[in-house]
């Protein structure tokens, strides 16, 4: 996505804005031309991922349509960050799409054993504690998407402090105290990281609702 037109100034979105609302539709192209930016700013976090660049940036442009189309200047939002969550979400939906179609392994497949010897699922890691958690996260991923997402997703401590966890990449499961005790931190910390990187990787497998959806 180079040579990409500048953005525009917070004046020149509402005078468009207000034009397209009146019917015109070369208002709502210079819109979208000109939000072509916040396309390849999202898609950053997503360059780790094997997909095709171009098959991205082609669901991340639908993505900014949809948004464009979708957006209501009275909620006081500016549209740009109104599209990056419409961005997000298109992309989101084409992973889990794509992730579903290839059902390589089940969220309840094993992936690891704790220092009991207790089998660790995908699911243990992601639960949501809602009632029908266990159906929604089912349908939507697989362990190979985890193995995907961690070096896109989480930071060297959070991917570090979940393989350890969890005993991912063929490690031994370790308890939060023992991995504290390994990085010479706290284990209320250790806590918080674990925590944090799993808030990072519940929007991937779980049901995304919203206006931008449509």
């Amino acid at each position: 996505m180079k040579s990409l037109p500048p953005p525009l100034t917070a004046k020149e979105e509402a005078y468009y804005l207000k034009r397209y609302g009146e019917g015109d539709g070369e208002a709502r192209q210079i819109l979208i031309e000109r939000n072509l930016r916040l396309v390849a700013h999202v898609l950053k976090k997503y360059q780790q991922l094997d997909d095709d660049p171009d098959d991205l940036i082609s669901i991340g442009t639908i993505g900014l349509i949809k948004a464009v189309s979708t957006f209501n200047s009275s909620k006081n939002t500016r549209l740009a960050t109104y599209a990056c969550r419409c961005i997000e979400n298109e992309v989101l939906m084409m992973l889990r799409s794509r992730r579903r179609s290839c059902r390589e392994t089940s969220l309840y497949d094993p992936i690891g054993t704790d220092p009991e010897g207790n089998e660790i699922r995908l699911y243990d890691i992601i639960e949501s504690g809602e009632p029908d958690a266990c159906s929604q996260v089912e349908k939507k991923g697989d362990v190979a998407l985890l193995y995907t997402l961690l070096p896109s997703m989480l930071t060297p401590r959070e991917q570090r402090i979940l393989s350890m966890r969890y005993g991912l990449y063929g490690q031994m499961p370790r308890t939060q105290r023992e991995i504290a005790q390994k990085l010479g931190i706290s284990r209320s910390y250790v806590s918080r990281i674990e925590k944090g990187a799993i808030e990072k990787l519940k929007p991937f497998f779980q049901t995304e609702e919203g206006a931008c959806s449509r």
